[in-house]
C-alpha cells in the first residue's frame, strides 16, 4: 500500500500541473487579445489626431479665405470712399473700413493660433508614427515569445500524459478507480491529502489520534473523516 500511496501522489502531482498548464494555455487568447487592443489603441489615437491635424488645416483655409473675401470688402468700401461727396457719407465709410480691419485683425489673429496648433500636432503625429514603429516591434517581440511559451508547454503537456499513463498503469485497478470517484467529488479536484502533524492538508481538520497513528504504518487505505480524500502522511511530520 505504501507503494501505491506513493503513486497517487506522484499521479495527483502530475494532474495538477497538467491542469495549471491548460488554465495557462486558456489565457493565451486572453494575452494576445489585450496586446491587439492595445496596438488597436494606440492606431486610433494616431487616426483621431490625423483627423484633428485635417480639420485644423480645413480651418486655417476657411480663415484664409475669409481674411481674403474682408480684404477685397475693404478694397471695394476704400474705391467708394473717392467717389462720396458728403462727409456724413464719408464718416460711415471710415466706419465701415474701420469694422471691417478689426474683423480682419481677429481673423488674422486666429490663423496664427491655428499655425501654431497645426505646427504643435503635426510635431505630435511625427512623435506617434514614430512609437507606432516601436510598439509594433514591441508586440511582434511578446507574441513570439508568447509563441515559443505556448509550443513548450504543448510539449511538456505530451510528457506529462506519457507518465501519467505510466503510473496509472502501474496502480491497482480497484485502488485508481477510487482515487477517480474521490477526485470528482472534491471542488478542487484534488483526491489525494498528506496529514502533518495529525493535520489533513485537505481540509486543515485534525484528524483521530487513533487515525494519525494508524497512517504512520501505512498499510491501509484512509480517508480523512471531514473531507473525504485519501490520506498519505507525509514524515516530515
Amino acid at each position: 500500500m505504501r507503494e501505491q500511496l506513493y503513486l497517487l501522489v506522484k499521479l495527483q502531482k502530475i494532474e495538477t500541473e497538467t491542469s495549471d498548464i491548460k488554465a495557462e494555455l486558456g489565457q493565451v487568447s486572453k494575452k494576445l487579445e489585450k496586446l491587439d487592443d492595445e496596438r488597436h489603441a494606440f492606431e486610433q489615437a494616431l487616426a483621431d489626431e490625423e483627423s484633428y491635424f485635417d480639420e485644423l488645416k480645413k480651418n486655417y483655409r476657411n480663415f484664409e479665405a475669409d481674411a481674403q473675401t474682408n480684404l477685397s470688402s475693404v478694397e471695394k468700401t476704400e474705391v467708394k470712399l473717392r467717389s462720396v461727396k458728403t462727409n456724413k457719407e464719408y464718416q460711415a465709410l471710415l466706419k465701415e473700413i474701420e469694422d471691417q480691419k478689426a474683423k480682419n485683425s481677429k481673423i488674422e489673429d486666429r490663423m496664427l493660433e491655428c499655425l501654431d496648433r497645426l505646427d504643435e500636432v503635426e510635431k505630435s503625429i511625427a512623435k506617434k508614427k514614430q512609437d507606432q514603429i516601436e510598439l509594433s516591434e514591441q508586440l511582434k517581440s511578446e507574441k513570439g515569445i508568447i509563441a515559443q511559451d505556448v509550443e513548450q508547454k504543448k510539449k511538456k503537456l505530451i510528457e506529462l500524459d506519457t507518465a501519467r499513463d505510466e503510473i496509472a498503469g502501474m496502480i491497482e485497478p480497484k485502488l485508481l478507480e477510487k482515487y477517480n470517484t474521490t477526485k470528482s467529488q472534491q471542488a478542487g479536484g484534488l483526491a489525494v491529502a498528506s496529514v502533518k502533524n495529525a493535520v489533513c492538508y485537505g481540509c486543515n481538520m485534525n484528524i483521530p489520534p487513533q487515525m494519525y497513528n494508524e497512517l504512520h504504518r501505512r498499510d491501509a487505505l484512509m480517508f480523512c473523516p471531514h473531507c473525504h480524500r485519501i490520506l498519505y502522511w507525509d514524515e516530515s511530520g
